[in-house]
């Protein structure tokens, strides 16, 4: 580390926030992502509204198959 950073008044923990939610990023290719959005606009419901209801539908799936 540089000898200028002074770190002797820090705070521990002082942006903790316990039980906040951290939303990863989620990547898509594009070619999925363009299907993706093509697909919401033809329901008329929002990009994130889509790929959340095919991975639940997807979790149902694999939870009715153990």
């Amino acid at each position: 580390m540089k000898p200028p950073y002074d770190f002797s008044t820090a705070q521990r923990g002082k942006f903790h926030r316990p039980g906040a939610k951290l939303i990863p990023p989620v990547h898509l290719k594009p070619e999925t992502l363009d299907d993706l959005a093509t697909r919401a606009e033809a329901r008329g419901v929002t990009l994130n509204e889509l790929v959340n209801e095919f991975l639940k539908k997807d979790i149902e799936l694999i939870e009715s198959a153990r």
